[in-house]
Parts: structure tokens; C-alpha cells; sequence
């Protein structure tokens, strides 16, 4: 029978040049076209997943390192069980069981750093709701114990219905999401690897017939991550309205026990932490983005300590209000992705670690940051001065800010010629140049505006008035922005809106059908306008959560109206936004502010211009964002303003950009600024030959001496560390804690920093 296969195989060309079995892991989904020919139509998925590599128990009992301090070499693989009936996904840090027969179901959700079990319960892999009725995808039957679940029981369950079957099993490489391609400086310029594991099924209930199922699960190397998402093909005769897609469901091993409580009252499952690329909330933060991630109650666990069976135990994936789409004949519907990254610890910092390095994994381009400032221009030579302003001093992009005279959305042939002109320039100079376009809080017209389902007239949206991005006018917009983009030459775009989620209740814009999906229709035109922009190497400034679908950067998070009070309170003011706003953020993706003119309000006092009459306060701002690795908008008419000012600017931006790796490393948040005493952080990168780099601030009228604990540990240093700036070095013995104690002086409203190694 082997002889048979691999004579197939050769004939098939399915074997690499040197003649010898291909990978199975590679191979697999062929095995499909082999079964009939070798008269084997009927042969079991046990047998069909035989072909995976074999599975070895030994495998998760290896002596795994913190994979935040020393990188997992176990490599993102595929196996099956011993006895045929299980598909394992498996990385060194995480491992997710599917049973294949009777049906699909997953029965082994385990973190392996610290050994915990996820899983407590059989649910189905997903759950779609089609013209109103519901069907499942997967799942098995018979579990009535339902606190945990052990491995010989399955063997005794039965499949959970007859609305789809499973028809092919297959693994392929990782594919990057986008084909993302940077322009700009870059901490991590690769694409993530990893295997993707797909389960396709048809329908069978006579309603959905024609419809096929494809799940993907996709296994990252080096992380404990998981990413699921599925497509729904019709290849059937009718179009199917396609109400709800829950692409997960996982019946979880509860956080907490509680007699009494209702579920908002009780936590939600800590050992995982879940994002989707379908968030907004203009929050400038995940968590409270959040639109698809629901806890839900489980009635049939009847073990339970609540005594109303009200502990939030099963997640689902949905959003809310979409898709609410049809789904014609020949069309492919794709969910949201969702990211599933386990968890070994309560510690907040950890957790944030953990968050930032998956973003730099499955999201490169967020580790993209240029050095940029955000000019007010009136006119072309403005433009052409602060370009050479920028080129002198090392930075490098411009953004025309709000208020400038650049109109993305003129595409005559002179606009667009101007600007392709004044692009060429800034080129030629090694400065890149990009724009500010507005989308919402404005109203375009009747036509064109977000309809209220509430009042059927324009209005409702979450800034009031807002166009729709179905409309007329909003299609065009997309189309005016990719057009001006492209013939200009541009290198960088900054949105502002749409904003969270508008509905739209139109049935007359082209491009949605109606208030059911409208949500889903202008978030997919929104976010291939991002995808194109990425895949053309277009730098995007974004007011909501899309890193996942290209977008590099969101603001840190601040109050607007704080950049009109003084100087030294902006200073304050500024690292606290720094401090809170990168615990799950890294440096490159947050911006922050710099008025230099006026903003908001606010006098003489609140502003740097004359940036000559202002240079420790100057530079102390730019000290504080840079340090962090964090680009603000230097909102202003131009860079510098004296030779002692362009000394200034020089210097700091040298200064940042030798110490550029480390600096945009994740942050250790070490004492919060309050004013009353020193404020820090500790960068930290154990791949890096600088390991380190620690920044202190003291606000006080008067130098401080503090002696100080620097935790060492994420930094990978062991024994003994150098701390070194440009006034010298000490080295300093770490502790069996990995903390060194040190004794700084810090000068009065002033700051102090070490790079480590």
C-alpha cells in the first residue's frame, strides 16, 4: 500500500527534487486526491490524519525557558495521536487537542509554561445563525459532567448534529495576514512563521446546501498564541443572510467561585487574554474597544458553586451587530480573526509583556515609528523650509496637520501635481511627507450622512453627524484618498474617524443594503483602505484600534484641552500619559503631543514658541518622548528657530537614535510622576546588546539622592550588569531577586539616564 501511494505521489509530482516522500505536513491536503484512485473514497479521517507525524506525550514535559526573557526554539508543528483519533497543535508553549471522529471537537486547551488546563467542557467549534435559524459546526455529545473533562470519556461521546460534515483536513505554512511592506525605521521587519491547521465542511441540512465551512487555526512559533477565524463559501444556487457567525466557543475552567453574583459581578477568565481585528470605542485602548468577546453563562454545568448557575464559564466570539450580510452565490465570507494568547500570571506587567510581544509577532508594522513632526503650513514654501529643517536635524517625516493647506481629497491634476512636486522635494531630502485627512464629525449631506434607525433622518452617529462610509460620497472618499496617495507619492496618512461602529439605517447607499449590514460593510471598506496602505508601504495614523489590520500607530491617550495649561505641568502631565498609556501599548504605537503654538487655549505659558526663549523646556519634552520611545506631534509652523535651537534639536535626535533599538523596547513601569517625588521607567530587550536603558525624572525645585531597586529580570542579565552614560559607568552585582540597588542623583527639574548592559 506505501508502494502504491509514493508511486502516486511520483507521478503526481509530489515529490521534492531528491526523490523522497514528501512532508506530510506539507502533503496532506492531497491525500484527498489519492483516495479515490487508490479506491480508498471511504477511508476514515483517523487513518487520513495517520499521516500527520506522530504525537509524543514526552513532548509537553520538556524544560520550557520564560519565553518573555529567552526565545522558544520549539518550532509550531502538527501531530496525531497514537491512536489515530486526535490532531495536536503544539509549539512548546501551547497545546490545543482536536477528536476527529465521530465529529470535531476540541478537548485539550493547555498553557504549558505554567501547566494549567483551559478547558473544562465540549462545546461546537462554531455556531452560525442563517436566515434566523441556528446551526452547528463540530462538537460532540454525552459530556453531563461538565467541571472538567478527561480524555477516556470522549471516546464514549457522539456526534453533535447532522448540519455539517467534515470533508477535508489539511496543514499549510503560516501565511502573513498582509503583504505589509515598510518605508520607514523598523524594530522587527519580519513576518511571523508558525503552521495553520484547517478543518472544511459541507452542509448538510437541506437549507444551507451548497455551503462550505473552513476553519482555520493558526499556531505561531515562539508564542503562546493561537489565531482562529473561518470562511463561509456559497456554492450553491440562492443567497444565504448570514446573521451571526460565533467563531468560537470554549466552555472555560472558571476564574473564580462564587456562591451568589450575578456574572458582570464575577471575573472573567484571566489565563487568557482575547483580541479580535474588530474593535472600536475611541478609547485608545483594547479592552474597552473590545466589540466581540461575550462571557456567557452555562446552565448545563449543574456542579457549579452559583447556586443560579450565573459564572460567566463559556467564551464566544461575535460581534454584536454584524454581519448581517447576504452572501451571494460564488461569494466567500471571511470572520473576524481572533487571537488567543495564554496567560501565566496575574502580575500586570507580565501580562503587558506578554500583549506587546504578540503585537510585534502577528503585527510588524506596529514596530514601525519615524521620527515625524506635524506641521501647520499656509503654503508650499513653508512646506519646502521645514523639509529642510528636518533633513538637518535627523527627522524624519512631515505631517501636514490639521489647519494646513493640504486637501487629500482634491484630486484635480493641479492639486495632485503640486503635491507630487512638493513629495519629489521632500524625497530628494530623505524626508518622508504625508497628510491629515478629517472623514467624520461633519456633515456632507441628506444622501450621504449616517442615517439614525432611531429617527430615520441623518444624524445619531457617535459625533452627531458623520457620513456613511456605503454612501455615495464615502466610497468616493476611499477611492480620492488611494488615488491621491498613489499619484503623489505620499508616504504617510493620518485618519480622523469614522468613529466607533456608526449604523447606518440607508437603504440607498451603494455600498450596503441596509441597517442590518451596514456595521460590517464600513468597517470592511475602512479596513482594506488600511490593507491597501500597508501593502503600498503607507504609514498610518489611526484615531481607533486597527493594528491588526494594518494600521501603525493610535494616539497614547490624553486630554486635549491639557496642552493649553503651563509648561511644567504639561511635563508632568505628559508622563503620566507616557507611564499609563504603555502597559499594553508598546513605544511605537502611541504618539503623543508637543504644542508649539498655540492649542486648544492657553497663553504664552502654555506654548514653546519662541522655541529660543524655551530650550530647557524644550528640550525636556523631547527628552521625555524620545526617552520613552514615543513620537509626538510637534505641532508648529517649523523645527527650530535659532542656531542654539537647531543645536538643541540636533542633539536630542542623535541621542535618540543611538540608543533607538532599546528605546523602543518594552517599558518596566517603575514610580508613576506625581509631582512629589522621582518618576521612572527601564526599558528592557534581552536580544539586544544593550539591554537595558533606565530613565529618571525628578520635578522638584531641588536635586534628590534616592537609593533605588531596578528590577533586572526581563533585561536576561544575570550576575552582574554596567550601567554607562556619557558621564561614565558603574557595575553593580544583581541580587538572587534580579534587582541591583543603586544611589542616584537626580538634578533639580531635571533627569537622568543608563543604558545597561
Amino acid at each position: 500500500m506505501v508502494k502504491k501511494i509514493c508511486e502516486l505521489w511520483r507521478k503526481m509530482d509530489l515529490f521534492g527534487p531528491d526523490s523522497v516522500p514528501p512532508n506530510p505536513l506539507q502533503k496532506i491536503k492531497h491525500m484527498k486526491l489519492l483516495l479515490p484512485l487508490l479506491g480508498l473514497a471511504q477511508l476514515s479521517f483517523a487513518q487520513h490524519t495517520s499521516h500527520f507525524p506522530l504525537w509524543n506525550d514526552a513532548f509537553e514535559h520538556r524544560l520550557i525557558a520564560d519565553w518573555l526573557v529567552q526565545p522558544c526554539l520549539e518550532k509550531a508543528a502538527i501531530y496525531h495521536s497514537a491512536d489515530n483519533k486526535d490532531i495536536i497543535l503544539y509549539n512548546g508553549l501551547l497545546k490545543r487537542v482536536f477528536r476527529t471522529t465521530p465529529g470535531v471537537a476540541c478537548v485539550d486547551f493547555k498553557n504549558l509554561s505554567n501547566g494549567q488546563q483551559l478547558l473544562r467542557a465540549i462545546s461546537p467549534e462554531a455556531t452560525l445563525i442563517i436566515d434566523g435559524k441556528e446551526y452547528h459546526v463540530g462538537g460532540l455529545k454525552g459530556q453531563t459532567e461538565k467541571a472538567y473533562l478527561l480524555p477516556e470519556w470522549v471516546d464514549h461521546f457522539s456526534n453533535q448534529n447532522n448540519d455539517f460534515e467534515l470533508i477535508d483536513i489539511a496543514a499549510e505554512d503560516l501565511q502573513p495576514f498582509l503583504q505589509w511592506k515598510p518605508k520607514t525605521w523598523t524594530m522587527n521587519a519580519k513576518q511571523p512563521s508558525g503552521k495553520t491547521l484547517v478543518f472544511t465542511y459541507k452542509a448538510l441540512a437541506p437549507a444551507l446546501l451548497g455551503l462550505q465551512v473552513r476553519i482555520y487555526y493558526e499556531l505561531y512559533d515562539g508564542l503562546p498564541l493561537l489565531v482562529k477565524w473561518l470562511s463561509l463559501e456559497n456554492n450553491g444556487g440562492r443567497p444565504l443572510k448570514i446573521n451571526r457567525v460565533v467563531h468560537e466557543v470554549l466552555a472555560f475552567v472558571e476564574e473564580e467561585s462564587a456562591v451568589v453574583g450575578k456574572p458582570e459581578q464575577m471575573k472573567k477568565q484571566h489565563g487568557l487574554y482575547v483580541e479580535t481585528n474588530f474593535a472600536f470605542n475611541n478609547a485608545m485602548r483594547y479592552d474597552i474597544s473590545d466589540q466581540t468577546t461575550h462571557w456567557k453563562t452555562d446552565s448545563t454545568y449543574t456542579s457549579q458553586v452559583n447556586y443560579d448557575f450565573n459564572t460567566p464559564c463559556i467564551l464566544e466570539i461575535y460581534p454584536e451587530k454584524s454581519p448581517g450580510i447576504e452572501l451571494m452565490p460564488g461569494e466567500t465570507f471571511r470572520s473576524v480573526r481572533t487571537h488567543e494568547l495564554l496567560q501565566d500570571s496575574y502580575d500586570r506587567e507580565r501580562r503587558g509583556l506578554a500583549i506587546r510581544q504578540m503585537y510585534r509577532v502577528v503585527a510588524p508594522w506596529t514596530t514601525q515609528n519615524p521620527i515625524f513632526m506635524h506641521l501647520i503650513s499656509e503654503n508650499d514654501q513653508q512646506v519646502r523650509n521645514v523639509v529642510d529643517q528636518c533633513a538637518e536635524t535627523g527627522y524624519e517625516g512631515i505631517i501636514l496637520s490639521f489647519g494646513s493647506h493640504c486637501n487629500m481629497e482634491d484630486t484635480t491634476a493641479s492639486n495632485v501635481q503640486r503635491w507630487k512636486s512638493l513629495a519629489d522635494y521632500t524625497h530628494a531630502k530623505g524626508v518622508l511627507l504625508g497628510s491629515y485627512a478629517l472623514f467624520s464629525s461633519r456633515h456632507i449631506s441628506d444622501e450621504d450622512d449616517v442615517i439614525d434607525p432611531k429617527t430615520g433622518r441623518p444624524g445619531g452617529a457617535f459625533f452627531g453627524n458623520a457620513p456613511c462610509f456605503g454612501s455615495q460620497w464615502g466610497l468616493a472618499y476611499a477611492n480620492k484618498l488611494r488615488f491621491f496617495l498613489q499619484q503623489t507619492g505620499f508616504d504617510i496618512f493620518e485618519n480622523d474617524g469614522p468613529y466607533p461602529g456608526d449604523v447606518c439605517a440607508s437603504t440607498t447607499h451603494p455600498g450596503h443594503k441596509n441597517l442590518d449590514d451596514s456595521q460590517w460593510r464600513q468597517m470592511d471598506i475602512q479596513k482594506s483602505l488600511y490593507h491597501w496602505c500597508s501593502e503600498q508601504g503607507v504609514y498610518v495614523n489611526a484615531p481607533d484600534w486597527y493594528f491588526l489590520d494594518g494600521t501603525n500607530k493610535i494616539a497614547l491617550g490624553y486630554r486635549e484641552v491639557n496642552f493649553s495649561l503651563p509648561r511644567d505641568q504639561q511635563k508632568i502631565i505628559n508622563r503620566q500619559n507616557i507611564y499609563d498609556g504603555t502597559w499594553e501599548k508598546s513605544p511605537s504605537m502611541g504618539w503623543g503631543f508637543v504644542p508649539l503654538t498655540r492649542y486648544q487655549g492657553g497663553g504664552p505659558e502654555a506654548v514653546l514658541e519662541p522655541l529660543q526663549e524655551h530650550l530647557r523646556d524644550y528640550e525636556q519634552l523631547m527628552v521625555q518622548y524620545y526617552g520613552a520611545g514615543i513620537q509626538a506631534c510637534y505641532r508648529g509652523p517649523r523645527l527650530y528657530d535659532t542656531d542654539a535651537t537647531k543645536e538643541l534639536v540636533q542633539r536630542t535626535i542623535a541621542w535618540y537614535k543611538k540608543y533607538r533599538p532599546i528605546l523602543n523596547a518594552d517599558i518596566i513601569h517603575l514610580r508613576r510622576p506625581d509631582g512629589r517625588d522621582w518618576d521612572g521607567i527601564l526599558h528592557v530587550n534581552p536580544s539586544l546588546d544593550t539591554k537595558g536603558f533606565l530613565i529618571l525624572y525628578n520635578p522638584l525645585k531641588k536635586p534628590i539622592t534616592r537609593t533605588l531597586t531596578i528590577p533586572l529580570y526581563y533585561t536576561g542579565l544575570k550576575h552582574h550588569a554596567t550601567f554607562f552614560n556619557d558621564k561614565g559607568q558603574h557595575r553593580y552585582k544583581i541580587n538572587r531577586h534580579d534587582d541591583v540597588s543603586t544611589t542616584v542623583t537626580i538634578p533639580a527639574e531635571g533627569w537622568i539616564w543608563y543604558a545597561i548592559r
